[in-house]
């Protein structure tokens, strides 16, 4: 969340900055900064009236002990109770609002982010790699029909659709990608492998910025208070909230394979088609955890290791900023990095690396001790290293034969077994 001495300083500033986001959330600094002040006015005339209740109350001990009627001071004294009561349930309400206020505030824009309303004004930054000449691609379910790739029959029968089976050398790959992404990921980059659960409490959810915002999007179990991770980044950050780190622990690099669900309740009619947008998938997750003097810095570093496992793959894609209209609700910068996909004729999302600065360890309590001993929030990062939904798609879609064979990639053959899918000429 947002500072809120921050807030107080320069509320003008904050709202010129929300106001990039084109999404109307400048509005609420105003109530937020109201509940703010009548919190710390009911806080100020609180401390007030209990000195005054303690001097009164001392004058009721001297009468007392004097013989004398106290009941005129003892009435006060009760009077003052009330007041005091009425300020602390003032106290709460402003609180509890002012608290609401800021978990559904975003992020600043970062000064550098490209300005823009959507996604419309994303620059593209770079691209690697040719555009595969294919004369006529087919499409990554037309593939996986051929060589019994995935049923989606089969997860309409067992969940409900958006939930996909891989069979036979189609759950091979994904086994294989995964793996791959991993060995990659801590052999060459130095990530730290973690298994975490997949299932969350709340209050993870709402420190990575999930919840509220999010919350009909979430699958959740338990009364709404443990929910099924929508992405390893919120069990892996909140690995370290409500802790005080040593400076130089920093900066800590973690990755993590888990499944992720989310209901995509807003994306009705979004790239529905395949496996493209489902309700289920894998993914590898890089989190870092660093000093707020190289976030942005590690930003460009998380980056490159994502882009890194396309390039070992073969596969061309294009690297877009995103303006401060199309911002996450977390992120101050963010990067993504966009595969082609030849059966789709698009591009697609494969990773979305972006750094928040300490906006997720405020709301987490994720603070480091410096070298002055002050204790300061870090930053956090992090990036898919990458999805496999559309990892798979695009490798599929780019690396097919006129016959409908696939390529594997050299360096996933190892972890696959095998050179293809299908035989030069012939079906699978």
């Amino acid at each position: 969340m947002l500072d809120i001495r921050a807030i107080r300083e320069d509320p003008d500033l904050v709202k010129r900055r929300l106001a990039t986001r084109h999404d109307g959330s400048e509005a609420m600094i105003d109530e937020l900064l109201a509940c703010d002040e009548t919190r710390r006015r009911a806080e100020t005339e609180k401390q007030r009236l209990q000195s005054q209740r303690k001097k009164v109350s001392k004058e009721i001990g001297a009468l007392r002990s004097k013989g004398e009627d106290s009941s005129a001071i003892e009435a006060e004294v009760k009077k003052i109770g009330v007041e005091i009561k009425m300020l602390d349930d003032a106290s709460a309400q402003a609180e509890a609002r002012q608290k609401e206020l800021l978990l559904n505030i975003p992020n600043l824009p970062h000064d550098a982010c490209p300005e823009g309303a959507d996604e419309s004004a994303n620059p593209e930054i770079r691209s690697w790699g040719e555009r595969p000449s294919l004369a006529d691609p087919r499409d990554h379910l037309a593939l996986a029909e051929q060589h019994g790739l995935i049923s989606l029959e089969d997860g309409t029968r067992v969940s409900g659709s958006g939930f996909p089976v891989y069979r036979g050398a189609g759950a091979r790959l994904q086994r294989a990608l995964i793996q791959y992404l991993l060995d990659v990921q801590t052999r060459d980059h130095g990530y730290e492998e973690v298994d975490v659960p997949y299932l969350v409490k709340r209050e993870c959810m709402e420190g990575t910025g999930q919840l509220p915002k999010f919350e009909e999007d979430m699958y959740g179990t338990e009364s709404g208070q443990l929910f099924l991770a929508p992405t390893a980044e919120v069990p892996v950050t909140n690995l370290y909230r409500e802790t005080l780190l040593a400076e130089d622990a920093l900066p800590i690099r973690l990755t993590a394979h888990t499944p992720c669900f989310r209901r995509e309740a807003g994306s009705a009619g979004r790239e529905t088609r395949g496996i493209i947008r489902i309700h289920q998938f894998a993914k590898v997750e890089l989190v870092q955890i660093v000093h707020p003097d190289r976030s942005f810095e590690a930003l460009e570093e998380l980056t490159a290791h994502a882009e890194a496992v396309l390039q070992s793959l073969d596969l061309h894609y294009r690297v877009i900023e995103l303006c401060t209209g199309d911002l996450g609700f977390s992120a101050a910068k963010t990067y993504d990095l966009e595969v082609w996909a030849p059966g789709q004729g698009q591009y697609l999302e494969v990773s979305s690396c972006s750094c928040f600065t300490d906006y997720q360890a405020r709301r987490m309590k994720l603070r480091f001790k410096d070298a002055r001993g002050d204790n300061r929030f870090c930053h956090t990062l992090n990036g898919s290293g990458t999805a496999l939904p559309r990892l798979y798609v695009a490798l599929l879609e780019q690396h097919q034969e006129p016959d409908g064979a696939i390529r594997i990639p050299a360096p996933l053959v190892p972890y696959f077994g095998a050179e293809r899918i299908g035989q030069r000429g012939k079906p699978h």
